[in-house]
C-alpha cells in the first residue's frame, strides 16, 4: 500500500493532525486488518525532520512515529522526499516561471540549501521500493542527488543558463512574507478556503537547510536519480512527462 495523500493547507494545527495524523493510522489499521498488505509505504516530507517549524511539518513527524510503533508485522517505508515538481505541480512552476522570465523571488538568507526532485525520479523511487526483493522498515530522504543541494545563488545560474540571459534574484523580506501570510489566511478564511501561506508555514519556507540525502535509499534499493534541476531547466520539464 502506498499512502501519498495529505493536509498541506490550514490555519490552525488540529487541521494538521486530524488528516495527516488519525488519517494515516487509520489507513494503516485498514491495512492491517486486510490481512494480506506486506508492504505500507508513507509519503512523508522532509519536512518532519524540523518538526519544531511548522504545523505540517510537525503533523508529518508524529505520524512516522505512531506508524512506526503501530506497524508489527507490516514492512513500513517512509520516504521524506524534498520540493517535488513536474507535470501537475502547482506549487513550485510559478516559481520556475518566473526565473525563465528573468526573475528569482528568493525566501529566506542567500546561503539557505534548497534541493528538488523531479516527480519522474519521485515515481520510480516509490515502484523500485515496492518491487525491490527485500525492504525493511526504514525512513528515507530524496531528492535529485546533487550533494548539498542548491543555494539561491546556484539556482539563479541555472535559471540564467537556461535561459540564455540574465536573473535578477529579489530578496522578500520576513515582514513582507508574514504581512503576506496574514492576508493570505484573512482572505482564505472569508472564502470559506484553508489557507496554504501562514506564519506557520513562513517559518518552514524560511529555514536555512533543505538539502538532503540520497545515500540510505541508492544503497538499500539501488535507487539514483536522473533528472537534476539543471536539465529540468534546460529542457521545460514541468507540464509534460519525461
Amino acid at each position: 500500500m502506498v499512502h501519498c495523500a495529505g493536509q498541506v493547507r490550514g490555519h490552525k494545527e488540529e487541521i494538521f493532525t486530524r488528516c495527516n495524523v488519525d488519517g494515516s493510522l487509520r489507513l494503516m489499521q485498514a491495512a492491517k486488518e486486510s490481512g494480506f498488505c506486506q508492504r505500507f509505504l508513507f509519503i512523508s516530507s522532509l519536512a518532519a525532520r524540523h518538526p519544531e517549524l511548522s504545523w505540517y511539518a510537525n503533523s508529518k513527524h508524529v505520524a512516522e512515529q505512531r506508524l512506526t510503533a503501530m506497524a508489527d508485522e507490516i514492512t513500513l517505508g517512509v520516504f521524506r522526499p524534498t520540493a517535488v515538481y513536474g507535470p501537475g505541480d502547482k506549487e513550485l512552476k510559478p516559481l520556475f516561471d518566473w526565473m525563465l522570465r528573468g526573475l528569482l523571488p528568493r525566501l529566506g538568507t542567500p546561503e539557505t540549501q534548497l534541493s528538488f526532485l523531479h516527480v519522474t525520479d519521485f515515481a520510480q523511487a516509490v515502484g523500485q521500493w515496492l518491487s525491490a526483493e527485500t525492504v525493511q522498515t526504514q525512513t528515507y530522504e530524496l531528492c535529485d542527488g546533487v550533494a548539498g543541494g542548491y543555494d539561491w545563488q546556484r539556482v539563479r545560474q541555472l535559471a540564467a543558463d537556461a535561459r540564455c540571459g540574465s536573473v535578477r534574484m529579489v530578496g522578500i523580506p520576513l515582514s513582507v512574507l508574514t504581512c503576506l501570510a496574514d492576508i493570505s489566511t484573512a482572505l482564505s478564511r472569508l472564502a470559506g478556503k484553508e489557507p496554504m501561506l501562514t506564519r506557520s508555514k513562513i517559518r518552514e519556507l524560511t529555514h536555512a537547510d533543505w538539502s538532503a540525502n540520497n545515500n540510505r535509499i541508492s544503497e538499500d534499493i539501488n535507487w539514483f536519480p536522473g533528472i537534476s534541476l539543471e536539465h529540468a531547466l534546460r529542457n521545460g520539464l514541468f507540464d509534460c512527462l519525461v
